[in-house]
């Protein structure tokens, strides 16, 4: 089953009232740095921190009675898994998370707090699919993957539905890439509301399988990629988003996690709101000038907000240490 803008229309009437209409903000300072006018759509101000809530909120509201009482199963870094609580509270079904025992644990202790029941796995033995999908097995759930799911697709389509709509039509938008959803469905607005627009999905380097996948026309994986990206390391696209993004998206290309680490900081500094590694995928392409549009109206989905502000003092040393040492020799392979 493929996705549609319709279907998008459709779940922009089911989260109606219920999804925030998220802001779209505008930096001086990056409009001169880059050369354009920049919109920033900043799911991070969404419910439960990120873009997800839109596609699990949206998938969740058109199960049946039965599977509501039953309950719904899902697979997640995090972002998902929070989302997908927050909606099961909102709409009281039952919720089941299986997640990696490293996600961070500010994604660990939300979704918890919206009385979920998480299920741990270790991602370097075990596959999430095969344990979420043996629970929904024995327990009777009904699984909502995270991206790889009509109205899931549909639902984050609405994100770009809304930016087009208050800025009006772009030249480019910039848009992150795990398993992509998140593309996909903004891709398909994009295509209905502004058909010229160019459509630019961003990955890190390190977990670069859909970029590969784009260009050489075939499915590529990488198993648990290591960036600090965590919602990009899905091993691979999936049956409805690969042919969606093959038709719908005009580039992809990826970042380093030089780069990421950078753009990160600018972001929390100058633009003064709080973003979680992935969730800055799509302005690191455009901030560090791997793309370049002088002149052109571009639009940046900032994915989420969900970082571990106990972990921040980290990734201000690691990247302080990589960039003094990206000043003293080339970068190491791993970090190009």
């Amino acid at each position: 089953m493929s996705v549609t803008y319709s279907d998008i229309l459709a779940a922009a009437d089911r989260l109606s009232g219920v999804a925030h209409r998220t802001p779209v903000i505008t930096s001086n300072t990056v409009n001169q740095k880059t050369g354009a006018q920049v919109f920033f759509k900043c799911e991070n101000f969404q419910r439960s921190g990120s873009f997800k809530f839109r596609g699990a909120y949206n998938a969740m509201a058109q199960l049946t009675d039965e599977q509501r009482k039953r309950g719904v199963i899902a697979y997640s870094s995090g972002n998902h898994g929070q989302a997908l609580a927050l909606a099961g509270q909102i709409l009281d079904v039952p919720v089941t998370i299986v997640m990696p025992n490293d996600a961070p644990a500010v994604k660990k202790a939300a979704t918890e707090s919206y009385e979920a029941e998480v299920i741990f796995y270790n991602r370097a033995f075990e596959k999430r699919e095969e344990v979420a999908r043996s629970i929904a097995d024995d327990r009777g759930l009904t699984l909502i993957p995270p991206f790889d799911f009509a109205p899931v697709i549909a639902g984050q389509g609405t994100a770009a539905k809304e930016l087009i709509e208050e800025v009006g039509e772009l030249d480019v938008l910039l848009v992150c890439c795990g398993g992509g959803g998140l593309l996909s469905g903004c891709a398909i607005a994009t295509d209905t509301l502004a058909p010229n627009c160019q459509i630019i999905g961003v990955e890190p380097k390190r977990a670069d399988d859909a970029t590969r996948s784009f260009y050489s026309k075939t499915l590529q994986r990488i198993d648990n990629p290591n960036t600090i990206a965590d919602g990009a390391r899905t091993a691979s696209l999936g049956e409805l988003t690969f042919p969606l993004i093959l038709q719908y998206v005009d580039e992809m290309v990826t970042v380093s996690e030089v780069a990421l680490l950078r753009t990160l900081f600018f972001v929390w500094e100058r633009l003064k709101i709080v973003i979680e590694p992935t969730g800055v995928l799509a302005a690191t392409a455009l901030l560090e000038g791997i793309v370049s549009f002088p002149d052109a109206k571009v639009g940046v989905i900032i994915s989420g907000g969900n970082v571990d502000l106990k972990e921040v003092g980290k990734l201000f040393t690691k990247a302080n240490t990589r960039e003094k040492a990206s000043q003293r020799r080339p970068l190491a392979p791993e970090l190009s």
